[in-house]
């Protein structure tokens, strides 16, 4: 049994936007094993992850149609944030169908989504509230590098110096 992962846009999921996830399913020689003959289930976890550890999400999976499959098993995600995540796609057969179980893992990486600085985040009381990302001050990625100049300038000069 094989599995292929493919998520739109281009394998290339953004945080905080929807991504269609869909997973082809082939038996040996190629066969296509729809969603109707498969009892799956999809997990999603942030990496790195505990053994044990509950999963993130849990999307449902519907059958779709995508490239040459049809029926085969999607789901709609939407990663809460950047980072490396693990879809581990859990399969038994329905009755009348002949596969022997199977478990996928399948590594993504999450770009930042369009509105990555800014989040909704709920407080305490469970009310919205709107959050900035962290960012560091110009001032604080400037001095480090006007301090390696200076220093340069001064090496230079010393050996310069040492040359004459």
């Amino acid at each position: 049994m094989g599995g292929t992962l493919h998520i739109e846009p281009n394998d290339n999921p953004r945080a905080g936007e929807p991504s269609q996830a869909w997973f082809a399913l082939t038996r040996r020689g190629g066969r296509v094993i729809p969603l109707s003959q498969c009892n799956c289930q999809l997990a999603v976890y942030a990496q790195p992850y505990a053994a044990g550890e509950p999963p993130l999400l849990e999307p449902e999976l519907e059958p779709v149609a995508a490239e040459r499959y049809q029926g085969i098993p999607g789901a709609e995600v939407v990663f809460p944030k950047a980072g490396i995540y693990e879809l581990q796609l859990n399969g038994k057969p329905v009755s009348g169908a002949r596969f022997k179980p199977f478990e996928f893992k399948f590594e993504v990486t999450v770009a930042g989504g369009s509105n990555q600085n800014s989040r909704n985040l709920r407080d305490v009381n469970g009310d919205l509230v709107e959050g900035q990302s962290q960012q560091l001050p110009i001032w604080a990625i400037a001095l480090p590098i006007l301090a390696f100049i200076g220093i340069l300038v001064v090496v230079l000069q010393n050996m310069r110096r040492s040359g004459e």
